[in-house]
């Protein structure tokens, strides 16, 4: 079926528009699904059945909306990056620093090398999983991404503790940093038709380049609203912001979603609208949210069924990772009530996972429209988050069973999740 990009910009939109006023579904008891629900599960089926299912969104048309889909990952970033700011990051402890590092190389090895060994032993899976070794670090930076949303989600189900609550956010959002670093270096490896012919750069160089265009993008904006009024709106010029942001990430083949984290983290250190920054990406990701999430969905592929196998064997691998690492790692380096089972609090996952799973596509799908490269991992990531979110809440009471505040019944989920934890005054974000 051939439809214009104009059209499918515009149903994607409305999609879009539409999912920020439908009511949130809430269920009594909380169960695990809700999480599923709540994080957009049926905006991705939604993508798979408008792809795939009757190819109304197809690989053309998904080529030419490369741009929107860009900015949509550079969005996610942006989200993270604006957690980032230096006043509020120098008052977390070394050993939380240290944890959270620990955590996400421990996950990062396990899923990389349990990865690699599924590929050796069934070769349809590293036929999926191509180009093998950049896919293989792509699986384990993954692994190292949490979601500081939806773990604030799984944590008020449940009836921990606000302290708490805010502890394994706050660990999630370093880890999550910690696998965004993780990322730059299978992206460092890509060599792209056009670059073939010159020597690439190394991974410190790139990473470089990286910083620098992040750099360049964050004083955009600064100059931008350098002698604006102090009650003028910011929501077109970081609009703008971010759309050169993703182009310069897409275009020069660095990554939208790390450049725009750094030029976010920037902002939010430089300029005195940082929480009119923070509000403007708050108002606008949900929208956004369900655009990446439709087009994430149209873009899934199930080269093997043998995916369905891997997927829980590196889910568990996950799990067990971050629980020893967090469970021993803290007799190096205690923290005041830390139980021992903490690892388990951060398990899930959210929109930041599959943006690098998306960004992934973007860089080494070849050419879009021929499908080549890319969509065995993407499905890998979008089924891998949705294993950590289905059994989050039984392993975040496992975790934190001893900071339960009462026996009362738990909260039920909604699309609200706590301040950031990272900036003062922040607003409520979407779940990622």
């Amino acid at each position: 079926m051939n439809v214009s990009p104009v059209l499918a910009l515009a149903g994607l939109a409305a999609i879009g528009l539409l999912a920020t006023r439908l009511p949130p579904i809430r269920w009594r008891p909380a169960t695990s699904f809700d999480l599923v629900l709540t994080a957009g599960g049926p905006l991705v089926l939604l993508g798979l059945v408008l792809g795939p299912g009757i190819d109304l969104i197809n690989r053309s048309v998904l080529a030419a909306l490369a741009p929107v889909t860009a900015l949509a990952i550079g969005w996610i970033g942006a989200a993270l990056g604006a957690r980032f700011e230096w006043r509020y990051v120098r008052r977390i402890g070394r050993g939380t620093w240290l944890l959270a590092a620990l955590a996400a190389t421990a996950a990062f090895l396990v899923v990389a090398l349990g990865a690699w060994l599924l590929g050796r032993v069934v070769p349809a899976l590293s036929a999926a999983w191509t180009p093998r070794l950049p896919a293989v670090l792509t699986l384990g930076a993954v692994a190292a991404v949490s979601g500081p949303g939806a773990v604030t989600l799984v944590a008020r189900a449940a009836g921990i503790t606000q302290r708490a609550t805010r502890a394994l956010s706050l660990a999630a959002a370093l880890e999550t940093a910690c696998g965004a670093l993780a990322f730059t270096v299978p992206l460092a490896l890509h060599r792209s038709p056009q670059s073939a012919g010159r020597v690439g750069l190394e991974w410190l160089a790139w990473l470089v380049v990286a910083v620098g265009s992040g750099a360049l993008v964050g004083m955009v904006f600064l100059s931008l609203t350098r002698g604006r009024p102090e009650r003028a709106d910011v929501g077109f010029a970081l609009l703008a912001t971010l759309l050169f942001g993703a182009g310069v990430g897409y275009a020069v083949e660095l990554s939208p979603f790390l450049v725009c984290a750094l030029a976010t983290a920037l902002i939010v250190n430089a300029s005195p609208r940082r929480h009119a920054v923070r509000r403007v990406l708050v108002d606008w990701e949900h929208p956004i949210y369900a655009i990446f999430l439709v087009i994430a969905g149209a873009l899934l592929t199930l080269p093997t069924v043998w995916l369905l196998v891997a997927v829980p064997l590196l889910a568990g691998a996950r799990a067990a990772a971050k629980w020893v690492a967090v469970r021993y790692g803290g007799l190096a380096f205690p923290l005041a009530g830390l139980p021992p089972n903490a690892g388990l609090g951060s398990v899930a996952q959210g929109g930041a996972a599959v943006a690098i799973g998306l960004n992934f596509f973007m860089m080494y799908g070849g050419d879009v429209a021929s499908g080549d490269g890319g969509g065995g991992l993407l499905t890998t990531v979008v089924l891998g988050v949705a294993a950590a979110q289905l059994v989050a809440p039984p392993l975040m009471g496992l975790a934190l069973r001893t900071t339960i505040s009462s026996p009362a019944a738990p909260a039920p989920l909604t699309p609200v999740a706590a301040p950031a934890e990272l900036g003062a005054n922040a607003p409520a974000d979407w779940p990622r």
